[in-house]
């Protein structure tokens, strides 16, 4: 079996890099880096030849992002589904780190996209059906985020739910469970419409692998191909499939499956799994799937399950083979480059340094995100006075909140914004404005506001400015306090289910204020594969940046997500209602590691 799959794995790089005896392509993995996991991917060529791509958001907001691309190398940021509290309150109220939205699919049928999806409440037992939120989002133009319609639900008790329209009109959805009476994939017949939905029936319980997710049916050549993962999300994940001439079955599996994974391998990318297949104008196959970059110890992955993509042989009435993952892919022929696409995004996988300077009356930049839902007056651009800076009030929560688990909607969320780690080294820095001078001490009760590598509530690092009681730090007292019996303090602490670095506290050198400078540079370096550093400084006076702690990403290499770096005000409880102001936001990328 193992001699017939490294030969199907040959051949399949083979032709897929001589199709037409035209020069390979070549790209490079991941496709979408950092946290964009569980991938969908349709061809659409009613809609100018573009490809469009859906990841999972779990509780970060907005959420579900949409990448468009015309050439599969350049894919930018068109938009997000989820885009307003009123298209799925509940998401407000999901408990757990693990919860929020799951594994959406992405379809076009009909001249309208589709998106069917799960919101999962990870604080209930696996075989309750409120824990599975199943719903359907449908909109006429993906780059408008407000046509995309409000969430319509389903009865499903399960996950990873995903549309299938065959040549007789009917329509399906197929989903996945693991517990209840056993691992298996159901299907049903469906209106997406409405919501309403048949009978559910199991058509495949896998090949013995735990956790069957990711199920996708296609139709090709008088067959119904079934695609899933197996094994796990972790180390084992792995991508299975099956067929039959019958869309309710009996499904016979591959005999060369798993068709994908990198389990047992001393890649780098590991986890490979979670995938979907489409093709592009010329009919060639591709598959995209979900990765950590995280070698075979898997330890240190920060950016959490990326996107990559791989090609895909698929003859006629046969079985399809897939090209290994690596770093860098060499493939068939590629339609030509072109950036022309629509969209406020960004573009994913370049190397152009980010500086957000918040320039007044403009909207955040579409590619930032909060942890559930956020309080909007909590965000204000270039508030009177503060031109060209990011104002957030502080939230009651701290980025921990209550027990590093649960959302409280009564407590109106958490103060944070922030972008996605997408570079194995980079620099991330924001200027954050001290002066609290004038505030009376009981606006200042508590107040912290400053930089953070967040992973979820249980998982993240920060470095803060924060008020505390004069001798609560060992270093000699500094000369500028902010309120009675309270001095102003640097704070690195951080969360994570590993033992952490002890806090470390120290006063805002006196020194560091002269000239009128009101400001402090606060910073966050990849300083390799492993390590972050913080590091506070005067802004404007890189000499005298001080590095506070080195400390392990092990500490934030956990889970269904990827790092976000970003910004954070907060009272920890406490009365404090002084804003922050921040300005000058850069986000460096210095080096991306593929092997």
């Amino acid at each position: 079996m193992l001699l017939r799959r490294l030969l199907i794995i040959s051949l399949s790089a083979s032709v897929s890099a001589s199709q037409g005896h035209l020069p390979n392509s070549t790209f490079t993995n991941p496709i979408f880096p950092g946290f964009f996991p569980d991938p969908s991917c349709i061809y659409v060529p009613e809609r100018d030849h573009t490809f469009f791509c859906a990841s999972s958001s779990f509780n970060s907001f907005p959420g579900i992002p949409i990448h468009s691309s015309k050439d599969l190398r350049n894919w930018k940021l068109i938009g997000h589904v989820l885009n307003r509290k009123e298209q799925l309150p509940r998401l407000a109220e999901t408990n757990r780190s693990t919860s929020g939205i799951w594994a959406p699919t992405i379809r076009f049928h009909d001249d309208t996209f589709w998106v069917v999806t799960t919101l999962v409440d990870d604080d209930r037992a696996q075989d309750d059906a409120s824990r599975w939120d199943n719903i359907i989002f449908k909109s006429k133009d993906p780059y408008n985020d407000q046509a995309w319609s409000n969430a319509v639900k389903f009865n499903f008790t399960g996950y990873d739910t995903s549309p299938f329209w065959d040549d007789d009109g009917k329509t399906y959805i197929t989903g996945a469970h693991a517990w209840h009476v056993g691992p298996y994939i159901q299907q049903a017949e469906a209106n997406l419409d409405t919501g309403e939905v048949g009978e559910w029936r199991i058509i495949w319980n896998g090949t013995g692998g735990q956790a069957p997710e990711g199920p996708h049916i296609y139709r090709k050549d008088g067959w119904y191909y079934l695609l899933a993962a197996e094994g796990g999300t972790g180390l084992g994940h792995m991508v299975t499939m099956a067929r039959s001439k019958n869309i309710w079955g009996p499904y016979e599996s591959n005999p060369a499956n798993p068709v994908l994974t990198n389990a047992n391998t001393t890649s780098y990318f590991q986890t490979v799994g979670h995938a979907d297949l489409f093709h592009d104008r010329d009919g060639n196959w591709w598959a995209v799937a979900l990765s950590t970059r995280s070698g075979p110890e898997y330890l240190n992955y920060p950016m959490g399950r990326e996107t990559v993509m791989t090609a895909v042989s698929w003859p006629e009435g046969d079985w399809p083979t897939f090209t290994p993952i690596s770093g860098e892919m060499s493939v068939w022929p590629m339609p030509p480059e072109q950036k022309d696409i629509r969209g406020v995004g960004p573009f994913v996988n370049t190397f152009t340094p980010e500086h957000l300077t918040f320039p007044p009356n403009t909207p955040l930049p579409a590619h930032l995100v909060h942890w559930r839902f956020p309080a909007p007056a909590a965000y204000t651009v270039s508030p009177p006075g503060h031109p060209h800076t990011l104002r957030l009030k502080p939230s009651t929560l701290n980025l921990t909140a209550l027990n590093g688990n649960y959302a409280d909607p009564r407590a109106g969320g958490q103060t944070l914004i922030a972008r996605r780690q997408q570079h194995t080294l980079f620099r991330f820095a924001v200027d954050l404005d001290i002066d609290n001078s004038s505030a009376p001490p009981a606006a200042l009760s508590g107040l912290e506001a400053g930089v953070t590598v967040f992973l979820t509530q249980n998982h993240h690092l920060d470095l803060g400015v924060v008020l505390l009681p004069r001798g609560a730090a060992t270093a000699p007292a500094a000369l500028l306090s902010g309120g009675e019996g309270l001095e102003l303090m640097v704070r690195f602490r951080g969360e994570s289910y590993l033992p952490v670095p002890a806090p470390v506290v120290a006063p805002v050198p006196a020194g560091w204020r002269t000239g009128g400078e009101k400001k402090l540079t606060l910073e966050i370096r990849a300083c390799n594969a492993t390590h972050y550093a913080f590091s506070v400084g005067p802004a404007g006076r890189r000499s005298q940046m001080r590095q506070v702690i080195e400390v392990s990403n092990g500490l934030v290499s956990w889970g269904f997500t990827g790092t976000l770096l970003g910004i954070y005000a907060t009272s920890n409880g406490g009365n404090g209602t002084t804003p922050a102001y921040f300005s000058n936001w850069r986000y460096i990328p210095e080096g991306q590691f593929r092997d």
